[in-house]
C-alpha cells in the first residue's frame, strides 16, 4: 500500500558467508540501491513500483534473485472531458468522459443530481438525442479497493433555434446593413453638394469661368421652365433657388395651366 514501509530480505547459504546488494532495474539497466541482506523502502511511493534484485557473491561464485513491488493506492482526483466540446445543442449527441489514475484499475459509476440510481457504470456515458433535461450536475465516482473520489461535471443544453427563424435573423441584418450603408453615403452626397465654393483665384473673373480653349464662360446660373429662361444678374451656387426663381416658376405653371 501507498505510504507503508516495506523490507526486502536476501538470504543465501554460501561458505564462506556471502555479500549481499540490492539494485533496482531502470530501463534495461540496474541501478545500485544498497548493499546488506536487508532493503528497507520507508513511505513507499507509486515510483518504487519494479522489479528488484538481490544479489549474493562470495570469492567463489555469485547467484541473484528477482522480487517484484507492485504499490496499490486509491483513484487520484478524477476529471470529466466533454465530446463535443462547447455548447451542447438540443437534439445533437454527447459524451461524457470520466479518468483517474488508480492502482488497481478503478471502477466508474455516473449519476444524475438529485437521483439516487445508477444511470451508467461504463467510464464513457453517452446521452443521444439531448433535451434540455438532460442538462443539469453529473457525478462520476471512481473507485477501488483502496479508496474512492468523487468529481462532478456540470452539463448545459442550449434550445435549437429553428432554421426559419435562424434565416429571418440573417435577413433582417443583412437589410439592416444595406440600410445604413445607403443613408451614410445618403449623408456624404448631400454635404458635398453643400460645401461652399472655392474663393477665385487671382486673375480670375467672378462669375465666369475658363474654357478649353482660353475664352471666360458664364458661371450665372439659367433657370428655364417650359422655354421661359429667368437670367440671374449676380453668380451664385448652382444649388441656390432664390424667390425671383420660385416667382417665375410659379408665373409660367399659372400661364400655362390657364
Amino acid at each position: 500500500m501507498e505510504g507503508s514501509s516495506v523490507t526486502l530480505t536476501c538470504s543465501s547459504d554460501a561458505n564462506p558467508a556471502a555479500n549481499y546488494i540490492w539494485y533496482k532495474e531502470n530501463i534495461n539497466s540496474l541501478h545500485l540501491l544498497s548493499e546488506g541482506p536487508q532493503h528497507v523502502l520507508r513511505s513507499i511511493q507509486t515510483s518504487d513500483s519494479g522489479q528488484y534484485q538481490c544479489r549474493a557473491q562470495n570469492m567463489l561464485g555469485t547467484s541473484f534473485h528477482w522480487v517484484t513491488i507492485d504499490v496499490n493506492y486509491a483513484p487520484r482526483t478524477p476529471s470529466v472531458s466533454v465530446s463535443p466540446p462547447g455548447q451542447i445543442m438540443e437534439g445533437s449527441s454527447v459524451t461524457l468522459t470520466c479518468s483517474s489514475d488508480a492502482n488497481p484499475a478503478a471502477n466508474y459509476t455516473w449519476y444524475k443530481e438529485n437521483i439516487n440510481t445508477v444511470i451508467s457504470t461504463e467510464q464513457n456515458f453517452t446521452i443521444t438525442n439531448v433535451t434540455t433535461e438532460h442538462g443539469g450536475n453529473y457525478q462520476c465516482e471512481v473507485q477501488n479497493r483502496v479508496g474512492r473520489q468523487i468529481t462532478t461535471k456540470h452539463l448545459v443544453v442550449r434550445a435549437a433555434v429553428p432554421l426559419g427563424t435562424l434565416e429571418l435573423v440573417v435577413i433582417g441584418t443583412s437589410i439592416a446593413i444595406l440600410l445604413v450603408v445607403v443613408d451614410v453615403s445618403l449623408i456624404f452626397l448631400i454635404r458635398k453638394k453643400r460645401s461652399p465654393r472655392q474663393v477665385a483665384e487671382p486673375g480670375e473673373r467672378p462669375g465666369y469661368r475658363s474654357g478649353r480653349d482660353g475664352t471666360w464662360e458664364s458661371e450665372y446660373t439659367v433657370v428655364e421652365y417650359s422655354g421661359v429662361k429667368v437670367n440671374h444678374s449676380e453668380p451664385r451656387p448652382s444649388n441656390e433657388v432664390t424667390d425671383e426663381d420660385t416667382a417665375a416658376l410659379y408665373s409660367t405653371v399659372k400661364n400655362h395651366c390657364s
